[in-house]
């Protein structure tokens, strides 16, 4: 097994919720649960119990939950959950109406804005009248281009509790990206800022809003956030209106939130559609909630008080993952521009000034401030800080070391790892267990998670096989956007494994029932037939100190694949013969020899999704003169540009 290097003390395990919750399932189940592992069996084997005492535990808001809890519990898809439930997303994100504070946004322009609970409620109120107004119903879909503003928590709030159908991409969208997206989806409203600040520059979004909206026809009025300017000029804007126009003398008072079924469409999220244009994948109210729920209050030991980040663009799914935070009636805590500026402390400050109790962000944030030498275990006083997270790529065994060398020793670093696809995760964090190096804590519960090997058989613990669900959840996709027989939905999990979610991580089930992810599984390597996961490369590169990222593909050469790495310096080093050979070696010696790059190759940028994912596949196509379908997914679509016609990889 991995090296421990948390353990969570008697006291703190028995007054978590998790604890309180296993207690609940041993009385329930009439079984003995003595430990994490046993809980989890009872969660997948027993799914009605299961999801019905969380239910009960997470004190679920709704006007109906009926008897019924699983119907063609069997099939997936087709399994529906909670069938006779009718219920609101917003109402249970809007439960306390207080003068605590709900949420705290930091903006890189310096300025610190508060919205109380009793303030977002009376906000969500006034917006909903006036969407009301515009002829918004159950069903239509309201769509933000929106920065990472309290008004973009109020104004999907204010979308779900009249069971309209909200989606959001974030303002660096370019007008391509963002028309094939809401163009798939036709939204009835826009909801869009003047503009936003990134690394210590204004944009205005204006221009670009217009040519949206010119080949948008279903919108047929838009609302506009004031944040770069304090009035902006939204006369080349047809339709449009303030914030403060729209929203302006309506009265307080309450919501009446409308009751949907438990599968009615709530979000509408988006594949990185690197590959052709993006799937647009539905989550409903309920599966949302239930499984928010529970990461939250059991996984995450969340509690009304607490005061949460997670690092987030409106264009990522962990953005509507915090939010939900809201049910617990945690504060969340925003931060709106560059992580990195002013300074690469910046969400250090935020986490000291604004008492921060859990941290969330990407393992490539976890890479970037450790090479920038950020030890913020010297610099800020992180006392309240008690659960660090990680996803968005597989967090590396330096990453572990680094966050409890120099972020914070007594606090649990939770790596987790999931997707837009299912809203949530399929493993992660566990306040009950150790932190392992390298190791996510533990499967989800009720998520029943393996790992299959290409005979669609589960592997022994141990071995690297496919991540696979292979028992519906409540989480799962309603289905996509304009995909009426199903096709593109099946195509998308089930083609590979009849009735069995295979989801494209190359994984495997560790000895302790943690999990360890290797990178996406149509990234893998294949030399000499052996599958790699680019992981476990990355994980040797990231330790040398001039090289400041790096990406791997296969290159199909003399009827095999051999390794090609790419590698971005760090500034005033370069790639000298001495440090190839010294990258190779280290690779052979701590991975496998099948592992060591036949090329090591330079390159000033690499593509990444708008996610902050690299794009491996993206690359391989280059590579191989295939044409990027989508290059609108990449955040930085010139870096395509340095890979080809490569002469280093002609020989």
């Amino acid at each position: 097994m991995n090296e421990i290097l948390w353990t969570p003390g008697q006291d703190r395990v028995a007054a978590t919720a998790m604890n309180q919750f296993r207690v609940l399932a041993e009385q329930k189940s009439g079984r003995t649960l003595a430990d994490y592992n046993a809980l989890w069996s009872w969660s997948v084997e027993d799914r009605e119990g299961f999801w019905s005492l969380l239910w009960d535990y997470c004190e679920v808001r709704a006007s109906e939950r009926g008897g019924a809890i699983l119907e063609n519990g069997d099939a997936m898809p087709g399994a529906r959950w909670f069938p006779e439930a009718r219920l609101n997303h917003a109402e249970n994100l809007l439960r306390r109406r207080d003068g605590d504070e709900a949420i705290v946004c930091w903006r890189e322009n310096g300025t610190r804005s508060v919205l109380t609970f009793a303030q977002l409620y009376d906000r969500v109120a006034a917006l909903r009248a006036w969407l009301q107004a515009q002829g918004v119903e159950e069903g239509d879909r309201v769509a933000g281009f929106l920065p990472n503003l309290p008004e973009t928590i109020a104004a999907m709030l204010a979308t779900a509790s009249l069971g309209a159908v909200w989606s959001s991409c974030s303002p660096d969208f370019g007008t391509r990206g963002v028309l094939d997206r809401f163009g798939q989806i036709e939204p009835k409203v826009l909801i869009c800022a003047d503009g936003y600040f990134y690394g210590g520059k204004s944009f205005d979004s204006r221009p670009r809003v217009a040519e949206i909206l010119a080949d948008l026809p279903s919108v047929v009025a838009v609302v506009v956030v004031p944040y770069v300017e304090d009035a902006p000029d939204l006369s080349a804007l047809p339709k449009a209106v303030s914030w403060g126009q729209a929203t302006a003398d309506v009265p307080a008072g309450d919501i009446p939130f409308v009751q949907v079924h438990f599968d009615h469409p709530l979000f509408i999220m988006y594949s990185s559609g690197t590959t052709g244009a993006p799937k647009c994948i539905v989550h409903g109210h309920g599966g949302t909630l239930l499984q928010h729920l529970k990461e939250h209050r059991l996984h995450c030991d969340l509690q009304s008080g607490d005061r949460m980040l997670y690092f987030s663009t409106c264009g990522w799914m962990m953005w509507n993952w915090q939010v939900s935070g809201l049910a617990i009636g945690a504060t969340l805590l925003i931060y709106e521009g560059n992580p990195a500026h002013p300074s690469p402390s910046i969400l250090w400050d935020f986490c000291e000034q604004e008492r921060m109790t859990i941290f969330g962000t990407s393992a490539k944030y976890i890479s970037a401030i450790e090479k920038a030498g950020v030890k913020p275990r010297e610099t800020h006083d992180l006392s309240r800080l008690r659960l660090f997270m990680s996803t968005g790529s597989p967090l590396a065994h330096e990453g572990f070391d680094y966050v409890y060398r120099d972020v914070k020793q007594d606090m649990q670093l939770s790596s987790i790892s999931g997707g837009t696809d299912i809203i949530s995760c399929f493993a992660l964090g566990n306040p009950v267990l150790p932190v392992r190096k390298g190791e996510i804590q533990s499967r989800g519960l009720g998520m029943a998670v393996d790992v299959f090997g290409d005979d669609g058989k589960a592997l022994p613990t141990g071995e690297k096989g496919e991540l696979v669900c292979t028992r519906p959840f409540p989480s799962m996709p309603v289905g996509f956007w304009n995909d009426p027989d199903g096709a593109k939905y099946h195509a998308a999990y089930f083609d590979t494994f009849d009735n069995i979610w295979r989801h494209g991580d190359w994984s495997m089930v560790t000895e302790a029932g943690g999990m360890v992810i290797y990178g996406r599984s149509d990234a893998v390597l294949n030399p000499g037939g052996v599958r790699i996961g680019t992981a476990e490369i990355y994980r040797q590169v990231e330790q040398f100190d001039e090289v400041l990222e790096s990406l791997c593909i296969g290159q199909d050469w003399d009827d095999d694949v051999r390794v090609v790495l790419f590698v971005v310096m760090r500034p005033g080093q370069e790639l000298t013969d001495d440090l190839v050979a010294a990258i190779r070696q280290k690779i052979r010696t701590n991975a496998s020899p099948r592992h060591m790059p036949a090329k090591v190759i330079t390159v000033a940028d690499i593509p990444r999704t708008r996610s902050n994912k690299i794009s491996e596949l993206a690359v391989r196509d280059i590579v191989h003169g295939r044409q990027v379908k989508n290059t609108e997914a990449l955040a930085n679509p010139d870096a395509l540009k340095l890979f080809e016609g490569l002469e280093a990889l002609q020989s």
